[in-house]
């Protein structure tokens, strides 16, 4: 989850290997609440009721929704439909075949956050919408490639936006952008997925950030609805967006957040289409 609004310090939060074990086990409690999404999401579903599955295996845990109150957001998973970028709000809209499905969740768990999102794919959903889901997943992982001790914040933000323009010209979010994360959801520094290689933050090690592209089929320009809260692509187009959340490592990012068993139940789920990394 991400929000314009809030306001981050300028010095990044560096977190001890305890912290981030911490972090971990949070992020692992999201995944597990994603994992069920993954189970029972499919045509004629509402995401009020995932939304309730959702709290229930999070409570039922030892943790509380990290989203639900954040913000004034009234519940425990942000459900953005097809043009919904982020923060959609769950509702009793049946899901229908074709769809595609945007799911963020967090929680707080042993004082600290746990943050991760994916988008499923119901049915039979256009071409250029897969190629716009397999692009967006697969520019998380090029950002997370650059999240080493040495680089910097604009190393993550070019690599996505290079990625993603260079394939079709989709549109990369400007008004949304990923963040640092431990006792606060949101902590500096911001992470945006758009920037010039050797910007921004240098990288050091113990920093922990959500790295989340968000991407559109057609322009990069995103509205907010009359919810107050959904954010849309203003030309309606489909909307993609994965995350992971990482810790900064010498050599390679540690994902602390794991979307394994997302995909296996995905498998397992004739409703929802698998979304394969590009080679």
């Amino acid at each position: 989850m991400v929000n314009e609004s809030y306001t981050l310090k300028k010095k990044p939060i560096y977190k001890t290997d305890e912290e981030i074990e911490l972090i971990r086990n949070s992020c692992l409690l999201v995944c597990k609440a994603l994992s069920h999404v993954a189970k029972v999401i499919r045509p004629g579903v509402t995401g009020a009721k995932i939304d309730r599955e959702a709290e229930a295996l999070i409570r039922d845990n030892g943790a509380i929704p990290g989203f639900k109150g954040l913000y004034g957001f009234p519940a425990t998973l942000c459900i953005s439909i097809n043009e919904g970028v982020v923060h959609g709000v769950p509702s009793n809209y049946e899901f229908k075949d074709g769809d595609i499905v945007s799911v963020d969740c967090g929680t707080y768990m042993n004082e600290f956050y746990g943050d991760a999102a994916y988008t499923f794919a119901l049915g039979d959903v256009d071409d250029k919408t897969m190629e716009l889901l397999r692009v967006t997943k697969t520019a998380l992982y090029k950002g997370i490639e650059n999240a080493i001790v040495g680089k910097r914040i604009g190393d993550i933000s070019y690599a996505v936006q290079d990625y993603c323009e260079r394939q079709n010209r989709y549109g990369v979010v400007r008004e949304l952008v990923g963040h640092g994360l431990g006792k606060k959801l949101h902590e500096p520094p911001e992470v945006p997925n758009f920037g010039k290689r050797g910007r921004g933050p240098v990288l050091r090690d113990g920093l922990v950030i959500a790295i989340e592209p968000m991407i559109n089929l057609g322009r990069k320009e995103v509205r907010q609805s009359n919810d107050g809260h959904t954010i849309i692509t203003k030309d309606r187009t489909p909307s993609a967006h994965f995350e992971h959340t990482v810790a900064v490592r010498k050599d390679k990012a540690d994902i602390l957040s794991n979307h394994d068993q997302i995909e296996e139940n995905i498998k397992n789920n004739p409703e929802v289409r698998e979304v394969s990394i590009k080679s």
